[in-house]
């Protein structure tokens, strides 16, 4: 490795405050404070390491060890993450993501916590360990701000966080909508360590826009709509570009929103901007019929310095 390592002790040290609050999993080093090369995160006594360049296999093993001497830490794990990685995830997925840790012992699961809230998190499972820990604060909004007995309908669900922390501050009524059951059960499996009921009715399997038009024609609306889509997916019904189809979901989405609802939308893509966001829910409204204003624009959380690729705003519907 060329590049002089960063100390992680240090940056580590910024973080204190996190675990001291209750947040056990969170970025220990953001690729603004590595030169680009990698980013660190750590899921209760779980390190994972994620490469955004190609190394040598000693240094990989350099690196990991420097994780490793972290206080606490008593495994780490390793994802390479090249650009071509979401095209190369179902063909060499364990070169991306080896199951098995690189340093230290093995922790096929770990519970961390978020702001108090205990999640199950699996280091070695795929290059998504459980949770997406930049939007640590756009769950947290969730939390203050879903309407007590409200209606709340979570798309993209992935492990149910969001629809977690709805549940969590009183919502009459959360469902869960995903493409993959084996996500749904886990975040039926967080719910249980929140100990939640997690009936099959509110973990929707099957394909979002399908679902947004199944809801839409049964006449449910909901008080707050959660949209985090990925930002590139290949389907049966073609590929999804967050930057080209957002306005469609957006109006989608406008269908099952209450007047005076809110609509929480996400983006992760860095290359679209926050004002091409807002004209993307924009048209997507209007494609619906309905008018809508920002009433809260929210980013990823402060372990993620200069980070600008998340995108979230609430939208209040008439």
């Amino acid at each position: 490795m060329t590049h002089p390592l960063p100390d992680l002790a240090a940056l580590l040290a910024r973080r204190a405050h996190l675990p001291a609050r209750g947040t056990t999993v969170f970025r220990a080093a953001h690729t603004t404070e590595t030169g680009g090369l990698f980013a660190l995160d750590l899921a209760g006594d779980a390190a994972v390491l994620s490469l955004y360049t190609d190394l040598t296999a000693e240094e990989e093993a350099r690196l990991a060890g420097a994780c490793g001497a972290l206080p606490g830490v008593a495994g780490a794990y390793l994802k390479r993450r090249p650009v071509e990685a979401r095209h190369a995830a179902n063909v060499a997925r364990e070169w991306l993501s080896p199951p098995g840790p690189v340093w230290g012992e093995a922790r096929p699961e770990v519970t961390a916590l978020e702001n108090g809230v205990p999640f199950l998190l699996r280091p070695g499972a795929d290059l998504s360990t459980g949770l997406f820990t930049d939007a640590r604060p756009v769950r947290a909004w969730v939390r203050d701000r879903t309407p007590p007995g409200g209606r709340v309908l979570n798309t993209f669900a992935y492990t149910c966080g969001f629809g977690l922390n709805a549940a969590l501050a009183g919502a009459g009524t959360v469902k869960n909508v995903d493409l993959s059951r084996k996500v749904l059960a886990w975040g039926q499996e967080n719910y249980a360590l929140s100990g939640l009921p997690a009936p099959g009715t509110d973990f929707l399997y099957g394909d979002v826009f399908e679902w947004l038009g199944r809801l839409a024609r049964r006449g449910d609306v909901f008080d707050l709509v959660i949209l985090d889509p990925p930002s590139f997916a290949r389907g049966k019904a073609g590929v999804w570009r967050a930057e080209r189809d957002y306005a469609r979901l957006a109006a989608l989405a406008a269908g099952v929103t209450a007047p005076g609802g809110q609509l929480l939308a996400l983006t992760n893509h860095a290359g679209v901007t926050g004002a091409a966001f807002e004209q993307l829910v924009t048209a997507g409204l209007g494609e619906a019929g309905r008018r809508g204003r920002i009433s809260a624009r929210l980013g990823a959380g402060e372990d993620y310095p200069g980070a600008t690729h998340l995108k979230a705003q609430v939208w209040t519907l008439g």
